[in-house]
This record gives C-alpha cells, sequence and structure tokens, in this order.
C-alpha cells in the first residue's frame, strides 16, 4: 500500500470518478482567495493520498500547487522527527500522535477554522463505556480538554479484520483471528508489517487461545510483549506465514492468486480482488475487530498552514469521503449521506442489500461483509494506539524479524 502500484492503479480504475454533485464546502470557498500563492505538500498512505483527490481539492481551493507522497507510518515518522521540512500535512493514524506532540513535530488545528466540524461522527467526540477513554480514538485526536483543538483531523476510519477466500476456507474456520496462526494454514496466512498491528492480532489470538489474558491488545506491558513475541517468532520459524505484506497491490496479488488464503487485511484490498471476479469475503472475527483512524495533521514547521486547514475542511465536505466510502472505508462525517446515492450508501453505510447492477465485484442483492456501520462500531474489540512500552515491543519485532 506504499505505492501508486499497477495493480492499485486498475482497482482505482474500477472505483468511479470522484463525487462531483457537492460543491466546495462555504468555508473553504470564502478562503480559496487567499490560498493562492501556498502549496500543500502531504504524504501520507495511498488509501488518502490519491492524485483524484488531491487534484479535486487543488480545483476548488485555488492553492497554487498540490502534491502528495505514499508512504508507510513508520518510514514517514522517522522522517518527519529527523526534522524534515518536506510537507507541511501528515496524513497519519491516531496511534502515531504522541510520538509526534511530544516532539512538536505537529501543531492542533482549532474546530473553529472547520467549517464542516459540526457534522463529524458521535465516534471522534464521544467516549465508548466500554473502552479505556485514552484506549479509543476519541481520547486520542485532541489537543485539549474543551475538545477546541484537534492532533488529527479525521479523515477515514475502519474496522479491521481478516480476508479470506471463502473458495478454500469456510467462514466458520475464517472468523477468528486464531485462523492465522493456526498450523492447518501454514505457508498460506499473512500479517501486516506494521509491529503494532502485528502484535495486536498475536495478541487477540493468544488471549482466544487461553495463552494470555490481556483486556487491551493495544497496549500489552512488557512481559505480555514477551509473550506475543515469542509466539510470533515460532509460527514464523514454523513457517506458518506466506508474507509480511505492506503493500497494498502485494496484498491484493497474494489473496487473488490463492498464494494466502487468509490474512490480516484491509478491506479495500478483498472488495478489489472480488472486482477481478475472484471470491474473496471479510471475516467477522469472534474476537472482534481492530479499530483505526486516518487523519490530517498539521507539519509544525510548515509555512502553508492555511492549504493545510482548507485540505482538512474539504475531506469532511463530501466527494473524497465518497470516494474513500466506496473502497470499504468509512468517512467521520454524517456530509456523506447528503452526497451519496442513498443506494449506494444504504450498502456501504447500513447494511443493506446492493441495488442495480453490479459494481467492482459486488452483485444485487449483496451485503457488505459485517453488516451496518453501527453493527460493526459494536464489535470493535480494541482501537489502535501507541503502547507505553513501544521501545520494549520494538526491540522484539527486530527479533522477530531476524529470527
Amino acid at each position: 500500500m506504499s505505492n501508486f502500484t499497477m495493480n492499485r492503479r486498475k482497482f482505482l480504475a474500477t472505483t468511479g470518478a470522484l463525487g462531483s454533485a457537492a460543491l466546495l464546502n462555504p468555508g473553504l470557498a470564502r478562503a480559496a482567495g487567499s490560498l493562492n500563492g501556498l502549496q500543500l505538500r502531504t504524504v501520507g498512505l495511498s488509501v488518502t493520498v490519491q492524485e483524484r483527490i488531491l487534484n479535486d481539492f487543488k480545483s476548488k481551493s485555488g492553492v497554487s500547487a498540490v502534491s502528495g507522497k505514499a508512504d508507510i507510518f513508520p518510514n514517514t515518522q522517522t522522517e518527519l522527527l529527523s526534522g524534515s521540512s518536506a510537507y507541511d500535512c501528515w496524513e497519519t493514524i491516531g496511534e502515531r500522535l504522541p510520538a509526534m506532540t511530544a516532539t512538536n513535530t505537529i501543531k492542533p488545528i482549532a474546530t473553529s477554522d472547520l467549517s464542516n466540524w459540526g457534522n463529524i461522527r458521535a465516534t471522534f467526540t464521544d467516549t465508548d463505556p466500554r473502552i479505556a477513554p485514552g484506549a479509543q480514538i476519541s481520547g486520542q485526536i485532541w489537543a485539549d480538554e474543551g475538545k477546541t483543538e484537534l492532533w488529527m483531523v479525521p479523515t477515514v476510519y475502519n474496522f479491521d479484520s481478516i480476508g479470506y477466500r471463502p473458495d478454500l476456507v469456510s467462514a466458520e474456520e475464517a472468523n477468528t483471528w486464531t485462523a492465522l496462526f493456526d498450523p492447518k494454514f501454514k505457508g498460506k496466512t499473512g500479517l501486516n508489517v506494521d509491529p503494532l498491528i502485528a502484535f495486536g492480532q498475536a495478541i487477540l489470538a493468544m488471549n482466544s487461545l487461553g495463552l494470555l489474558e490481556v483486556p487491551n491488545p493495544g497496549n500489552p506491558n512488557a512481559e505480555e510483549i514477551d509473550e506475543a513475541a515469542k509466539f510470533l517468532i515460532s509460527k514464523k520459524k514454523d513457517g506458518q506465514f506466506r508474507a509480511l505484506w505492506g503493500d497494498f497491490g502485494e496484498l491484493v496479488n497474494l489473496l487473488a492468486s490463492g498464494e494466502m488464503i487468509l490474512a490480516d487485511a484491509w478491506q479495500p484490498a478483498v472488495m478489489a480482488v472480488k472486482a477481478q471476479g475472484i471470491e474473496c469475503s471479510y471475516a467477522v472475527p469472534k474476537e472482534g475487530y481492530r479499530g483505526w483512524a486516518i487523519g490530517i495533521s498539521l507539519i509544525g514547521n510548515s509555512p502553508n498552514a492555511d492549504a493545510v486547514k482548507a485540505y482538512a475542511d474539504y475531506w469532511l465536505s463530501g466527494p473524497p469521503a465518497i470516494t474513500v466510502s466506496e473502497q470499504g472505508y468509512y468517512s467521520p462525517t454524517t456530509t456523506i449521506k447528503d452526497v451519496m446515492s442513498p443506494e449506494k450508501y444504504g450498502f456501504w453505510y447500513e447494511g443493506k442489500p446492493w441495488v442495480g447492477a453490479g459494481e467492482r465485484g459486488i452483485k444485487e442483492g449483496d451485503v457488505r461483509d459485517g453488516g451496518s456501520l453501527e453493527q460493526r462500531a459494536s464489535h470493535v474489540s480494541y482501537w489502535h494506539q501507541w503502547p507505553d512500552r513501544y521501545d520494549h515491543l520494538i526491540a522484539r519485532w527486530d527479533e522477530f524479524l531476524s529470527a
């Protein structure tokens, strides 16, 4: 997912043109004249750093120059912490905010600078009583207790699960995180190369197997990290994993070819496999989903702060939300319901059957794996977060990689 590969281009070509029904929001329209002469240099995953989105923003905002680079989170974090001034905006994930705020690498954005903030979903403002406040996204993005300034303006979120080939693995077998580590699928499973993700999946599986009892897999202590590392290393030495994947196209290819039949996966990759006419499904793991959110952070040394704020507001205005929703993600703004067709909104957000001609492997009568947004949100096990013992976890991850 770190590069615009040919496979990714092919996938994006199937998702339809960027929606144009929604006009530029009033706040951004008022600012358009003042943005002339500014530039926006953004970096993030190719989930959000897409040429058509950047081009649409440029045409509507009046920003003089817009450019984007797709790269994985750890690479970008290292670059920014080294003092790089190459970017104005980091389209980051909520879990990595503590590393950036502690070093003043990013600056907060006031909600008063976002004309579309009033339509944000409650997930980003309220506290889920099932999860500790700091362990969920609404406890990670705010720069002040009064919730007037944001370290990250959310743009995309989802609940991750296991992508699997239902022609090769049954739903009963796939609907548990333990499937990734089951010896019966030796050499046919895959893990994400991000250590914070991989450790979380291992701990979820170990909880289910009775090997650990960790309430929050996103923040294990040192002993729990050690046990998870031993588990991962033993599985790697046994040849359990076909690949540690980090690139979107790589994931799609491995699932489509059948080289991997089960993988910790992003839902759009499952949709991309289906678009090729190959059966692929997204599991509803009994242990629950892993929640995450990506958003826009203002780089502290950027001379183009107003352009970054306009870009964040644009993401909450409608059109970009259509693009990412039709790939299998969710938009954090309820504005999406006003600009997306009722039929498509019904399928992607409300768990309703697909109506009309098929698209991207979706046929009439199909429903989204896992059901509605409400159903999936209620089945979240934990959210990505920055673990207290991050350095210890990374040291054990290095041991895993070299094993």
